[in-house]
């Protein structure tokens, strides 16, 4: 069975096993939480009632995302900016999708 998800703005495709990486969550490794917002369920090309079925993920840790660089010039006006970031994620690992 499979469910699309939603939280931190984006939405993911879930299924028991994965692992997927989204917005930082609260919570310590070893964590069991729910996600809440469930879009749609299915299974074998069917659609299943959204409203009854939960997933379950562990958190696995709490890290940081590749670091992004950031750069600013304006041509002829001797301005030059540098700035990094790095975005807090959570890293879950589902153990069930079902009612």
């Amino acid at each position: 069975m499979f469910a699309v998800v939603r939280t931190g703005g984006k939405q993911y495709r879930v299924a028991a096993g994965d692992k997927i990486a989204v917005e930082k969550l609260a919570g310590e490794a070893g964590d069991k939480i729910t996600l809440g917002e469930v879009l749609l369920a299915g299974e074998d090309g069917r659609l299943a009632d959204a409203g009854a079925v939960k997933v379950a993920a562990e958190i696995i840790a709490q890290d940081r995302t590749e670091k992004v660089i950031v750069f600013k010039k304006r041509r002829r006006h001797n301005y030059r900016r540098r700035n990094g970031h790095r975005q807090a994620m959570t890293l879950l690992r589902i153990l069930s999708v079902g009612a």
